[in-house]
């Protein structure tokens, strides 16, 4: 039986939702480390049981937990994370040096080949690797010592490692997102680095062609063309066709596009879906009105997608990592909003429903699709 579980992070716990193929009748089990914020749930591509889930507190730091039956039972694994070497700084606002420091861990992104290979992007920003299954982490410092490092200054949110993207095509070819320094690539996994910023535009930064400062929200890929990225900026929705050597403006008709989420249909490389909020100082939707917008032209125009999604009063917001896909044959579309509530469409975003309300605010929201596994409803 083919199924799908959606791995859901919150600011009070872990949430797995699961349904059968058909999608309309859903199980909900959790809270999973009810009161900690959970920065981000992964499920391992190799092994569709393992998921990975960050849990955080101000309290007590940072760890990792892994599941190896589906999200049913957890076990914290290795959360020793030291930066590699001398820590250097970076800048603050100010313009003051800042020692790096650890704090969280934003992102999991595990290996698409090997079941024990996965990464993990950090505050302050940093890529960590594990080759045993999260026990152990080492530091893919070539990043952080890249030239620029000193200069990379923290988003309003933090200077965060937010988004790690996987090239299908080539094992060595990694991208990753800093809030807000920018995008990297690199083409010798992870030994080296190289900002791919070109074409992006700042306001806030005075020299236009700086090769980092940009404050990326969300990057995103299909397999299929793993050289064509779309990104959702601080202001402007982006395209490259090159692999991040060159971006254009891809913002079309939106009636507004700061963001944070952006997706790609599973089956479709030309189709996207963005989230935009009112600006980068009203976290909320234009005109009180929740809406995502499609385009199946890969950027070049938009469609307001709102049928069963509130067209009144709406004030919630979606963050980078609280959208996603199926793999479904009609392809079913997920995002999470800091009310608590799950939305999905299972046709591409025609319609809308909420498949659970009331959890806490949604920080994270990954889909699994499931084949030869009881749905658990």
């Amino acid at each position: 039986m083919t199924g799908v579980r959606v791995l859901v992070g919150t600011r009070k716990g872990a949430f797995v939702l699961t349904s059968d193929g058909d999608r309309e009748q859903w199980s909900v089990e959790g809270p999973h480390f009810p009161g900690w914020e959970i920065y981000h749930m992964k499920a391992s591509p190799v092994d569709p049981d393992r998921i990975y889930a960050s849990q955080s507190s101000g309290w007590f730091g940072q760890i990792i937990q892994r599941s190896d039956d589906g999200g049913t039972t957890w076990t914290p694994v290795g959360n020793e994370f030291t930066y590699d070497g001398e820590t250097g700084t970076h800048m603050w606002y100010d313009g003051t040096p800042h020692p790096w420091e650890f704090k969280r861990v934003w992102h999991l992104e595990p290996s698409l080949t090997e079941r024990d290979v996965v990464y993990a992007g950090v505050e302050d920003a940093a890529l960590f690797k594990s080759t045993d299954g999260g026990m152990t982490w080492r530091e893919l410092s070539g990043l952080r010592k890249h030239g620029t490092g000193s200069q990379w200054q923290p988003g309003a949110g933090g200077l965060c490692l937010h988004t790690i993207v996987l090239d299908p095509a080539n094992d060595q070819r990694i991208y990753i997102a800093i809030s807000a320094a920018g995008a990297f690539r690199t083409d010798d996994g992870g030994e080296s680095w190289i900002p791919i910023n070109k074409g992006l535009r700042s306001a806030e930064i005075p020299d236009q062609d700086s090769e980092v400062g940009h404050c990326v929200h969300r990057i995103a890929m299909h397999p299929s063309h793993p050289e064509r990225l779309f990104m959702q900026k601080h202001w402007d929705v982006m395209r490259s066709d090159n692999a991040g050597d060159q971006w254009h403006e891809v913002s079309g008709n939106l009636p507004t596009d700061f963001g944070f989420p952006i997706a790609v249909h599973a089956h479709e490389p030309e189709t996207v879906y963005v989230v935009p909020i009112t600006s980068d100082s009203h976290h909320f939707p234009p005109e009180g009105k929740l809406r995502v917008y499609r385009s199946r032209t890969g950027g070049h125009e938009w469609e307001a997608l709102t049928d069963g999604l509130p067209q009144s009063d709406c004030y919630v917001n979606v963050l980078r990592d609280a959208m996603a896909v199926d793999q479904m044959p009609s392809c079913g579309v997920y995002f999470g909003t800091s009310g608590g509530q799950v939305y999905m469409s299972g046709d591409s975003g025609d319609h809308w429903t909420a498949i659970v309300r009331d959890l806490p605010p949604v920080m994270s929201v990954e889909v699994q699709t499931l084949t030869n596994t009881p749905a658990r409803v």
